[in-house]
């Protein structure tokens, strides 16, 4: 079969342990950073009885599927969002396989956004190696408290790391999440606007969904402290457009980490995010780590397997495979 992996960023597709599993069929591992065209993605991708993507990276549409006649199925890494046209590819008989995902890269580079920012190592750093010594004064982390929103599987790693530093837990977020936090020993929010106001720093670790999106605002953010820390790890459209910059000049919060932007991959060094002097960003390495992407790969490279042995599993839209085309599959 043909399968093409689009959006191979890093060059490191073929590097991995999982990669050997594909031995024997035609591969493709692209390597561009979008934009692409239509017209570019339909010819890239115009052989493929499969896709394999990497998270979000290329959006699949109603237009683009009609370029693909060949396409089968669609391999997702970690889980499908709003990147890929579920009904569009259900409709046109194309299954869609999801696999895992894993809290521990993403909360690993939470954690060193929150400890690079506090200790403001990036400044120090850049201004020694231009021979300077102790330019600033950075904030330990044991005392200040951690405000979570959203106590999942990310968001509970953070707590267990903020008890190794001595920091008190403070979580916002649905009732369950509330009540499982305080069932940990951590403390609920009595409100919204006491949690902004309570936490030294705050970390967004929700899903993006149509009710959490741009549901942090201004007013939100203007309730933290002056030297308060904002990390966005999760989304960057969980914030409201412009909102954060906003903020941060007005004064509250006084600093923010992020690694994740409205428009990805980011390309313009004069963004304003990239050269606010109180903003640390990073390029989306949430997920970005050797052990991690084993994992992604090694169940979407698995997927694609079982589903041409004629044993489909983790499909999404099992209704696909009642409309498959009748073309037979290719060797």
């Amino acid at each position: 079969m043909r399968i093409v992996i689009p959006d191979d960023y890093q060059n490191v597709i073929r590097t991995l342990d999982c990669f050997g599993k594909l031995s024997g069929h035609a591969v493709s591992v692209l390597h561009e950073l979008p934009p692409a065209t239509l017209e570019q993605l339909a010819a890239s991708f115009a052989d493929a009885d499969a896709l394999v993507l990497t998270r979000e990276r290329t959006r699949i549409d109603a237009a683009l599927l009609d370029r693909l006649p060949n396409l089968k199925l669609i391999s997702q890494t970690g889980k499908v969002s709003s990147h890929l046209d579920l009904a569009a590819c259900t409709a046109r008989g194309i299954a869609v396989t999801e696999g895992r995902g894993s809290p521990v890269a993403p909360a690993e580079l939470a954690w060193a956004l929150i400890l690079n920012a506090r200790r403001q190592l990036v400044p120090a750093i850049d201004a020694f190696r231009q021979g300077q010594w102790q330019v600033n004064l950075g904030q330990a982390l044991a005392g200040q408290t951690l405000g979570i929103w959203g106590y999942g599987k990310i968001g509970q790693r953070l707590a267990r790391y903020a008890q190794a530093f001595d920091m008190p837990v403070l979580v916002w977020g649905s009732d369950n999440s509330r009540a499982a936090a305080k069932a940990d020993g951590h403390a609920a929010a009595a409100s919204r606007e006491a949690f902004f106001a309570e936490a030294d720093i705050v970390s967004l670790n929700l899903r993006l969904s149509d009710q959490t999106r741009h549901g942090v605002t201004f007013d939100d953010l203007s309730h933290m402290k002056p030297d308060a820390l904002l990390v966005n790890v999760s989304r960057a459209e969980l914030i409201a457009p412009g909102a954060l910059l906003q903020a941060l000049d007005a004064g509250r919060p006084g600093y923010a980490a992020v690694d994740v932007y409205e428009e990805e991959p980011l390309l313009d060094p004069a963004h304003p995010l990239l050269r606010h002097p109180r903003v640390l960003s990073t390029p989306h390495l949430g997920y970005v780590e050797k052990s991690g992407y084993e994992l992604y790969f090694g169940d979407a490279f698995d997927n694609v397997l079982a589903f041409f042995d004629g044993v489909p599993k983790n499909v999404a839209n099992p209704q696909a495979l009642a409309l498959q085309r009748l073309n037979p599959v290719r060797p």
